[in-house]
């Protein structure tokens, strides 16, 4: 999925003009915090694992939250694998960095971490790795 077509997804809710593109790199949470000029928490990445069969899975989570394995597993019910860079684009469609819930080129579960609820904005990227867009809890 291009920029334009996240842009395209997000006429439904009247925020195309929202989608920001970067001159510079948003594709870690430290590079995302720096360009968007917030706090690498508020960055909302994308971690991608290998659910079961070759069905993925995305958790989406704050910049700063970790994976538990053993909380992982009790979860899902399965050891959590994260998957390779290529894995991810093929599931995806999108590259390390730009991974987000539209435009997917399969159809992952996409799981929203608890680790969100801190905060009343967080940035996910837009399907590029110099992009993102500010989402509320509302």
């Amino acid at each position: 999925m291009s920029l334009e077509s996240a842009r395209t997804h997000f006429t439904q809710w009247n925020r195309e003009n929202d989608v920001t593109e970067f001159e510079t790199s948003s594709a870690t949470v430290e590079q995302a915090a720096e360009t968007i000029g917030v706090s690498p928490a508020r960055n909302a990445k994308f971690l991608s694992f290998r659910g079961e069969g070759d069905q993925a899975i995305l958790i989406v989570a704050a910049g700063d939250a970790k994976i538990d394995n053993k909380k992982s597993r009790q979860t899902f019910g399965f050891k959590a694998r994260m998957l390779s860079p290529n894995e991810v684009l093929e599931q995806t469609g999108h590259e390390i960095g730009g991974v987000c819930p539209i435009g997917l080129a399969h159809d992952p579960e996409v799981y929203l971490d608890v680790s969100l609820k801190r905060f009343e904005t967080v940035f996910p990227a837009c399907s590029s790795r110099s992009s993102a867009i500010k989402l509320t809890s509302e």
